[in-house]
């Protein structure tokens, strides 16, 4: 009895023991195993929501679970980007990151409630695309040429719309003005879809809306576009001039790519990186983008980390060379 009374916590010492490591080498949970919400910072309509239902659908395909679009737009991409920041790092709640809310807001806002890079955990870049120089059909002039001449002879009259005070877009307008010694007039709204609908209707002069909602008014003969403010033309229309061209070195593209919230475990990232690859590989994903004058560049999170610090950099000097400043 004696013996057998020292047997029974060995014995139930060894079950436990059994037990965890049964369990530490069981595989983690499939993932997806539920809806992946994917959170835009702008309306319907503009270039972030494009891309972000592009490659939602194809996630979508290949995960068999369902990427739910979630526009939340405001304060010029601020809002969605608190929500993600402060999401559960899981996997579940994703971010369509972008040059304006993760590279140039940090210049425009004093106390900006989230960190550009820091706040997140990188995943892939998703794709770059070159600014559209788009203006309304009604317009007299069809060239850039012209339209610089156009504009001279009108300082303070006209006006060009954009997706947000310190967007790519706005600068864009902010350095074709000072490029060309134009006087041109900011309008911001609340994303590229209501910028490009008041283009549309002729409430503004111009816009440099990305080539995802610029392309598709054009070809639809709603817009009349000019040139592109990449160093080259761009693939989706490659009669356009490059406003670099005239002004060599002239440069004002946006990018989108995907992070979620900071602490993410990497095995997450590099799982939805490798997902992500996959998904802009696929032909019906890469013609889409490539219709729309987006270059599919999928990286590996490390790669997304360092252009993402890169960007920061670069476009907070641009920014405060401008004077852009935001309340």
């Amino acid at each position: 009895m004696r013996y057998r009374s020292c047997l029974l916590p060995l014995f139930s010492l060894w079950i436990g023991l059994h037990w965890a490591l049964s369990q530490a080498a069981s595989p983690a949970p499939h993932f997806p195993n539920r809806p992946v919400r994917l959170i835009v910072p702008y309306p319907p309509g503009g270039g972030n929501d494009a891309i972000a239902r592009i490659i939602a659908a194809k996630l979508t395909e290949l995960w068999s679970q369902q990427i739910i679009i979630d526009n939340r737009s405001g304060a010029n991409g601020i809002i969605a980007c608190q929500i993600v920041a402060s999401a559960a790092p899981d996997g579940y709640t994703l971010l369509v990151a972008n040059i304006g809310s993760n590279a140039i807001n940090a210049a425009l806002y004093k106390n900006l409630p989230y960190e550009p890079v820091k706040s997140y955990a990188p995943i892939s870049l998703l794709g770059t695309t070159a600014n559209f120089l788009v203006v309304p059909m009604a317009t007299p002039v069809t060239t850039l040429n012209d339209f610089i001449a156009y504009a001279k002879k009108q300082p303070g009259k006209l006006s060009y719309g954009s997706n947000g005070v310190g967007s790519s877009q706005h600068l864009a307008g902010v350095l074709f003005n000072s490029t060309f010694g134009i006087d041109a007039v900011h309008v911001p709204y609340k994303g590229t879809g209501p910028a490009i609908v008041a283009l549309v209707a002729n409430e503004v002069s111009m816009s440099f809306a990305n080539a995802l909602a610029a392309v598709p008014q054009v070809k639809a003969n709603r817009l009349k576009a000019l040139a592109v403010t990449s160093l080259k033309r761009s693939s989706a229309m490659p009669e356009l001039p490059a406003i670099a061209e005239l002004s060599p070195g002239f440069s004002a593209n946006s990018w989108w790519g995907i992070v979620a919230p900071a602490g993410t475990p990497s095995v997450l990232t590099t799982q939805i990186s490798q997902a992500i690859r996959q998904g802009l590989s696929s032909t019906n994903v890469s013609d889409q983008l490539h219709s729309l004058g987006v270059e599919s560049r999928p990286m590996t999170p490390a790669e997304f980390q360092q252009f993402m610090n890169e960007e920061l950099i670069k476009w907070t000097k641009v920014a405060k060379a401008a004077g852009a400043t935001a309340q």
